[in-house]
């Protein structure tokens, strides 16, 4: 091989380097700061979830909740399903212990309803259970550190298997489990006999509160005279599936508690996969103007933005 053959493959050479290492390098960087993104959020919240963006001071200070007796809402009493499984909430003004893992849920869901129509305050000291009857209040006790708060139970919730309680932000700062994301708690339900020493008549449990009620929601009926329903009301698009899914079963919710408020033909809150994101959507409809109307009363129903979504 002659030198001048030679010099002109170093050169060729060089020149692939200079551009390859860069790029390769790049790649690098952007693979590890994702499996470090991945790490966090699949530890501590969901990547769309997370504590306010500022943090209050004094909010690990935040009060107990005070215990009153407050009749159940009989509408977030029934059972329901969630991730595929059945629950069926208590009904009795009964004692109730139990325990394992707690988690929080934050500011994907601040100011939405709850299940028995309030707005969520992730700043108050309330918490989410699957089957205590609602309105609840309970001890929480912090199982490593003994640290304990008293919560108002008013939402369903977690739905997985390996979780028993979801708090707010403030009472998981309260308990010292906000930056970990989770911990293992105790549970012990404080019963109206314990709060104001008498046995409630079964009339006053059944009854729902007036402040603790749904809004209602007007009568619709979809239709398909006009063409194929590919409008819906979207609640949410998500990049993961679990995002998705945990803002899905907490819609079911408030869709089983609604009862006769929505069409049969609009179904349940589902969730569809499609241009790399997880869309939350609910209903059927023909006409843009029905989807329209319709996501302007779901969104003061559940207390959260609601759009038109055109499905292809």
């Amino acid at each position: 091989m002659s030198k001048q053959v030679a010099r002109k493959r170093t050169v060729r050479l060089n020149n692939v380097l200079c551009w390859a290492l860069p790029l390769l390098l790049l790649v690098a960087l952007v693979a590890l700061a994702a499996c470090g993104t991945t790490s966090r959020d699949s530890s501590r919240f969901y990547q769309d979830d997370g504590p306010p963006k500022r943090v209050p001071a004094g909010v690990a200070q935040t009060p107990d909740a005070i215990p009153r007796v407050e009749p159940f809402y009989a509408g977030a009493n029934r059972p329901y399903r969630a991730l595929g499984r059945r629950f069926t909430p208590i009904t009795e003004d009964a004692p109730f212990h139990e325990h394992g893992v707690a988690s929080w849920y934050g500011r994907q869901f601040q100011g939405n309803r709850t299940a028995i129509g309030e707005r969520y305050d992730m700043l108050a000291m309330t918490a989410a259970h699957p089957t205590m009857p609602l309105p609840s209040y309970a001890r929480v006790t912090n199982r490593q550190t003994g640290a304990r708060v008293v919560v108002r139970v008013n939402d369903r919730g977690p739905f997985k298997s390996d979780r028993v309680l979801d708090l707010s932000y403030a009472a998981a700062a309260r308990l010292g489990i906000a930056a970990a994301g989770s911990g293992e708690v105790e549970i012990e339900r404080i019963t109206w006999r314990e709060i104001d020493g008498s046995a409630p008549s079964a009339a006053r449990a059944a009854a729902p509160t007036s402040r603790a009620s749904l809004p209602p929601l007007p009568s619709f009926t979809t239709g398909s005279d006009a063409g194929p329903s590919r409008w819906s009301v979207q609640f949410g698009a998500f990049a993961q599936a679990a995002n998705a899914a945990a803002l899905c079963d907490r819609l079911s919710v408030l869709v089983a508690a609604g009862g006769s408020a929505f069409a049969a033909s609009e179904g349940t809150p589902r969730v569809e996969a499609g241009d790399g994101l997880f869309r939350v959507l609910l209903g059927h409809y023909a006409q843009r103007g029905d989807a329209q109307r319709r996501s302007e009363q779901m969104q003061s129903f559940f207390g959260r933005e609601a759009i038109v979504y055109l499905r292809p």
